[in-house]
């Protein structure tokens, strides 16, 4: 009888030592225009995984101290249209807060998982995003170069200066018009990375050129993992 009173006495403190040291992690749920989103897959990386449909756009887990990484993602049909992931330490108990921003899937294409009845993620795959659009820079730009080589050697040197730089500014033009028909023709929304692969440029100029279409108030650039999103403004 002593003995059972003993165990008793160990298990009621081994269960409010594992209260005392656990910790809530709960936020709200937003798209990218902040946005509240409701039945969003939020999970966490704990032995064993977390996981929760977000209902009212709030979610919540209790877990141990430790370095966790939290996965939040819409899913309509089976197919992913915004996610992110968060990671957050925790070192003592208490309550965290981390409310966690959704971005659309532009950059790696359109994400489709398969889930099992208790949630849990069996197969993931992506299929490509389609990105169709016409882009006749090398002919303006061999149409420009051409003109100027052409007027260069008929024209004084302070002319061939003044010459050079009307054209490199025309140049910058045409192409800040580009960047911007190109963000248009993708709904508003485009990757840096799409971009760049649409105007035979530097990845210098082009960061140049975004920055001065954000300086202007054109444009918008949220940054994503490696990447940046580039969202025209409304007008």
């Amino acid at each position: 009888m002593v003995n059972l009173k003993i165990l008793m006495h160990l298990l009621i403190g081994l269960f409010f030592i594992s209260t005392v040291s656990a910790a809530t992690i709960y936020g709200t749920v937003y798209d990218l225009s902040l946005k509240k989103l409701n039945n969003a897959r939020v999970e966490i990386n704990t032995v064993p995984k977390q996981f929760t449909i977000a209902q009212n756009s709030s979610y919540s887990f209790n877990v141990p101290n430790g370095y966790y990484t939290i996965k939040a993602q819409l899913v309509q049909k089976n197919v992913v249209l915004e996610s992110v992931e968060e990671n957050i330490t925790i070192n003592q108990e208490g309550n965290y807060v981390l409310d966690l921003i959704l971005f659309p899937n532009v950059e790696e294409g359109v994400e489709a998982i398969d889930v099992d009845v208790n949630g849990n993620v069996l197969e993931t795959k992506k299929s490509s995003s389609i990105f169709v659009f016409v882009v006749p820079l090398i002919i303006l730009f061999a149409a420009i170069i051409g003109i100027f080589y052409f007027k260069k050697s008929r024209k004084k040197p302070a002319a061939i200066k003044n010459d050079v730089e009307k054209t490199e500014e025309k140049f910058e033009d045409d192409y800040l018009e580009q960047l911007i028909k190109i963000i248009k023709h993708e709904g508003g929304r485009v990757t840096q990375k799409e971009i760049r692969k649409q105007i035979p440029l530097s990845e210098a100029k082009i960061s140049l050129m975004i920055a001065e279409l954000e300086h202007k108030g054109v444009i918008d650039k949220i940054k994503k993992g490696r990447g940046n999103i580039i969202i025209l403004k409304k007008r």
